[in-house]
């Protein structure tokens, strides 16, 4: 399955976990079951969003945006963070409300059947989500999975203050779970805003693709061939490399464009849909440049030594000389 499609089921699942929960609010009164009827809310309204983004994200390039639309998936991500707070708010201040004023439960097995069965759909479709996530490189995918953990999160919190109420008669449990859930899914949400805005600045790849980046190079390296400059970043599901390729003087740029086109595939091989820039320059070109820097610096130096120092108290050309006296 491709990122849309499993967004397309995410949407679908959220309806479905949506009626379930509220049913279950509505024959428990519980304010956890609420709590998590509205969580199921966000997570239609986040894959809604992420589905748009990723829509965007997998158009081509055009003329104002020549390098793509892949960063538009760090929306996605940043919404639903913004979302998962907006919930964690909620819920806390929906059980605080009812910790302020307590109200018996009902029909609390029919509840948790509910609850149960949707965190169980729930629970699935994240667990493969993330993997798909992971797979495509995708972190609206990732924030959507996370997200649905999220909701699975705040059904087993709610459920195990309901079996708490039944055990005990204590209904103080119930809002006071609602808070402790309420306080995991805002760390979630911290999470992934952080993860949104890092993508953004354009961060470096993760360090095991970074290895395997120098693993490829090193490869190739030789007395006669050298690589530096690399630098690495990553745009959506895009991993970018550019860096310097350090050629003999003598080769012909049919050699050098034969070579860097081996690095090219050797690096795809590595790490799939890698996009690699790379600049040719001849070997020691970088330290011919610094010595011929150096050459007309000592050449503008040596100028300025031998030109001429006016004497000590010689007047300077630029000054009128002074009249003598009895002269008008």
């Amino acid at each position: 399955m491709q990122v849309q499609q499993y967004l397309k089921l995410s949407v679908l699942v959220a309806v479905l976990t949506i009626a379930l929960k509220t049913a279950a609010w509505w024959w428990t009164g519980s304010v956890g079951l609420l709590s998590d009827a509205l969580e199921s809310g966000v997570n239609l309204a986040g894959a809604l969003f992420g589905l748009a983004m990723v829509t965007i994200a997998r158009r081509p390039p055009d003329e104002d945006h020549p390098f793509g639309h892949h960063k538009a998936e760090y929306f996605s991500s940043a919404f639903e963070g913004a979302l998962i707070l907006v919930a964690a708010l909620g819920i806390g201040w929906a059980a605080i409300e009812r910790l302020r004023t307590p109200q018996p439960l009902e029909a609390l097995g029919v509840g948790m059947v509910l609850s149960l069965v949707s965190t169980a759909i729930n629970g699935a479709l994240a667990w493969k989500m993330l993997r798909a996530a992971r797979e495509h490189r995708s972190i609206a995918l990732e924030a959507d999975a996370r997200h649905l953990f999220t909701d699975v999160w705040t059904s087993v919190g709610v459920v195990a203050g309901l079996v708490g109420v039944l055990l005990t008669g204590w209904t103080w449990l119930d809002p006071v779970l609602a808070i402790l859930v309420a306080l995991n899914i805002l760390r979630e949400a911290m999470h992934l805003m952080w993860r949104s805005t890092a993508g953004l600045m354009d961060m470096a790849l993760e360090p095991e693709d970074q290895q395997a980046i120098s693993a490829v190079l090193k490869g190739f390296a030789s007395p006669e061939l050298r690589f530096d400059h690399v630098a690495t970043r990553v745009a959506g599901q895009r991993r970018y490399v550019d860096f310097h390729l350090h050629v003999p003087a003598r080769w012909t740029l049919g050699e050098a464009a034969k070579l860097r086109g081996e690095v090219e595939r050797a690096l795809m091989r590595a790490l799939p849909g890698i996009r690699a820039s790379i600049q040719l320059l001849p070997v020691n070109v970088e330290t011919r440049f610094a010595e011929q820097a150096a050459r007309e610096a000592q050449v503008q130096a040596q100028a300025q030594e031998d030109t001429p120092k006016d004497a000590p108290g010689a007047p300077s050309p630029l000054t009128p000389p002074t009249p003598k006296e009895g002269q008008a």
